[in-house]
């Protein structure tokens, strides 16, 4: 029997606690590895996921700008308003067609959405256009491809840096106003008798939102007439047409007064609205909400939703407001409304008490007249029906949806 020294004994022990400590030193050091590149990818992650929420924050921003009309929504494909990390009054001087505005952030509280100066990680709005750069995309529910550029809201593109310790995440939305219920009978309707004389116009054909100022005061056909160039659909856009004149007593067209629409004229045509919110598929608390206090008098700036009253009591009929001048939105008057020579509205109204249009008055969109005896439309007053006059004017400020959302960088 072979006795193994027990020198040789001390020797194979230390061996094997070597390499039990080496095969330890290996794993923690493996170990260590790990932990720290799983600590650097953390914060990767932790960065990327804040940079996301940064710049989604900043398309909440735009679409507030966008709302409150600081960013301009007239139709100008060229359109650029870009939002500075910066105050009032320290941002840069753009270009004819480009806004420059300060962010609307809380002083010293700022997120880092955008830039203070010019950079590609501007906050920037645009409009949607086609590879021209000369037509607006717009979103209409109604249509089969709601993504066309005839008819709709107008769509708004949103870019949006966050930027968090060098970590960006782009993203862009497309945004557009949500789009009203709207109900109109006619180009006019009243539900008292309407008496259409001289050479007024009334065309329920539905015209485009840029039809310009005094389009159909000749007539529908022809030079300056509504229905210029069918084929380029100038002014007409061939769909959504509605009645000329439609009431719910009579229609007494004389001189060279002219009615078009399908059908042209509509009398005796049954019940009346019980109110504005009817058109504009609201409810009778959502309007009152919706529109506020009446006001005594036309304010100063036209371009807005107003309602004319002279008290507090509702569809009264005993205000009595005269208007010659240029506005667009929702006029809502509780009483008389004469229009003279000059006035210009792009988007609705509606008049609680009797209306009298004299003169070159000129309406696109559509006239609603409740009535108290007869509705009347002389002169060379012209009313075009234009369902995206009224949806785009009336429905401005109102609240957005984001139809299409991508990451890009």
């Amino acid at each position: 029997m072979n006795v193994i020294p027990k020198s040789d004994e001390r020797g194979a022990a230390l061996i094997i606690a070597l390499l039990v400590m080496l095969v330890l030193i290996v794993v923690s050091a493996g170990l260590v590895t790990t932990s720290v590149v799983n600590t650097k990818i953390s914060g990767v992650d932790e960065r990327r996921s804040k940079a996301l929420d940064m710049a989604e924050a900043g398309i909440s921003e735009a679409i507030s700008r966008i709302k409150s009309g600081e960013i301009p929504s007239d139709l100008n494909p060229r359109m650029v308003a870009q939002i500075f990390l910066a105050n009032a009054g320290n941002v840069p001087v753009l270009g004819t067609d480009s806004v420059a505005l300060a962010t609307a952030q809380p002083a010293g509280n700022w997120l880092t959405y955008t830039t203070a100066n010019r950079s590609g990680d501007l906050l920037t709005v645009k409009f949607k256009t086609d590879g021209s750069g000369n037509s607006i995309y717009k979103y209409d529910v109604n249509k089969s491809l709601p993504i066309q550029a005839d008819t709709g809201m107008p769509i708004f593109q949103v870019k949006s840096t966050g930027n968090v310790g060098g970590t960006k995440r782009t993203v862009v939305a497309e945004v557009v106003t949500r789009t009203i219920p709207l109900a109109m009978k006619g180009a006019l309707a009243s539900k008292v008798g309407s008496k259409v004389t001289g050479n007024a116009m009334a065309c329920g054909y539905n015209h485009r939102v840029d039809t310009p100022y005094a389009t159909g005061t000749n007539g529908r056909a022809g030079f300056g007439g509504c229905n210029e160039n069918p084929a380029n659909h100038w002014w007409e856009v061939g769909t959504d047409n509605t009645t000329g004149v439609w009431s719910s007593g009579n229609i007494n067209n004389g001189g060279a007064a002219n009615a078009e629409g399908t059908p042209p004229n509509l009398e005796n045509a049954g019940a009346f609205y019980a109110g504005p919110w009817e058109v504009l598929g609201m409810t009778q608390a959502q309007f009152w909400t919706w529109i506020g206090p009446p006001l005594a008098a036309p304010p100063g700036n036209l371009n807005q939703n107003m309602y004319l009253d002279n008290n507090g009591t509702t569809q009264d009929q005993s205000a009595s407001f005269t208007m010659q001048t240029a506005g667009s939105g929702l006029l809502y008057i509780d009483g008389d409304l004469t229009m003279n020579a000059g006035f210009t509205w792009r988007g609705l109204i509606y008049v609680e008490g009797d209306v009298k249009c004299n003169g070159q008055s000129w309406i696109l969109g559509g006239l609603v007249v409740r009535g108290k005896t007869e509705t009347k439309f002389n002169g060379g007053a012209t009313i075009l029906f234009s369902r995206d006059a009224i949806l785009q004017n009336v429905g401005k400020g109102g609240s957005m949806n984001v139809i299409a959302w991508r990451e890009v960088r």
